[in-house]
């Protein structure tokens, strides 16, 4: 798809730059170089670069499958509406009007994204339970920092500072804290920053943690302190919190075998990276369920795709009496954007119930 779309972008930009033969060919090899740029970030190579180098590969790379997505549509609608006669067609050809018209729109698209990105959503709920609760539980989740080429030291630091301002009891990320490489990780000494964070940090593993290799991954964890679950249940004072292995290992353990032999009068907490098999969570009476990975599509239109495939793609969902939360993530893969979606952090707060 990807292939098909740039052919389909470049097709159109060819046609519609009022430029001569020599600078639409060197337009061309930008964005053929902006696409190779994107492979490239995915590879082991990136390792071996100097990382200012490395950096710019993985932001230019990644930031520019988005703006082709976006390419994509505008030349879409505008070829629909050439065919039901809206737009006129010397718009789309060797014309000052479409290009800067469409120039203007991709400029004003991608500084809302980017600033949409670096504004953090403080999004909180609240929960109440039968079960003892000494006092009232306040919990900050996280998932899908993504830590790495382009959200480095510095963001992760802002982040600590944000989430220490909520004064939690206890802190839960729900995977991916690690991109693809740990190298930016670890040159700059990010574990640093996981010290700060003044409450507990329990987490599970997600996808990510994987792709950027299983033992580095827990050898990082574990320098930063936190506290990993994998198909492992944790009491946590009067809560019991159970994190899965992400569903990359195909040999984790059941929600069930998980939860079969806890306390069922502790308020459990399942983290478990991929929302998926939701009915698992309430059919062992969970109270609840954390989880991310999806990112909610990180731009539109790609957030109604996750809303199609999974079903619960964002936000609180409820299942008789176990609740959900799927996180859009505080982090981002690829390409700094939010377009029609948020980077999130969440205060939950578990009461008591009290009868009166």
């Amino acid at each position: 798809m990807p292939f098909v779309g740039s052919g389909y972008v470049m097709w159109h930009t060819w046609r519609i730059l009022p430029l001569p033969v020599w600078a639409k060919v060197l337009a061309m090899l930008l964005m053929i170089g902006a696409f190779a740029l994107f492979f490239i970030a995915l590879m082991s190579m990136l390792d071996t670069l100097p990382m200012p180098w490395a950096t710019a590969i993985y932001e230019v790379g990644t930031s520019w499958l988005i703006v082709l997505l976006y390419l994509f549509i505008i030349f879409l609608l505008l070829d629909l509406g050439r065919l039901f006669h809206l737009v006129p067609v010397q718009w789309l050809t060797n014309s000052w009007r479409g290009t800067l018209g469409i120039l203007l729109l991709l400029a004003v698209l991608f500084v809302y994204g980017n600033l949409n990105y670096h504004h953090k959503a403080r999004h909180t709920f609240e929960l109440t339970t039968a079960k003892p609760l000494e006092k009232p539980l306040k919990v900050v989740m996280m998932s899908d920092l993504h830590l790495g080429y382009h959200n480095q030291r510095k963001e992760l630091a802002r982040w600590v500072d944000l989430v220490n301002q909520e004064h939690p009891d206890l802190i839960l990320i729900a995977g991916d804290i690690i991109d693809r490489s740990l190298r930016p990780l670890l040159e700059q000494k990010m574990y640093e920053e996981f010290r700060r964070f003044e409450a507990p940090v329990v987490a599970c593993l997600g996808n990510h943690e994987y792709y950027a290799g299983k033992k580095g991954s827990l050898d990082f964890y574990k320098e930063a302190g936190i506290i990993l679950l994998r198909d492992q249940v944790l009491n946590w004072g009067e809560v019991c919190i159970i994190g899965r292995d992400d569903r990359t290992n195909p040999r984790r353990k059941t929600v069930m075998t998980l939860v079969a032999p806890i306390d069922r009068y502790r308020y459990t907490i399942l983290l478990d990276h991929q929302p998926h098999h939701l009915l698992h969570a309430e059919q062992m009476n969970v109270d609840l369920q954390l989880s991310g990975h999806t990112h909610h599509g990180q731009v539109w239109p790609i957030s109604w795709i996750t809303d199609a495939v999974y079903e619960c793609a964002y936000g609180h969902h409820q299942r008789r009496d176990t609740h959900y939360y799927v996180s859009s993530g505080i982090g981002i893969w690829g390409g700094k954007y939010r377009i029609g979606t948020c980077s999130e952090y969440v205060v939950i707060t578990v009461k008591p119930y009290r009868k009166r």
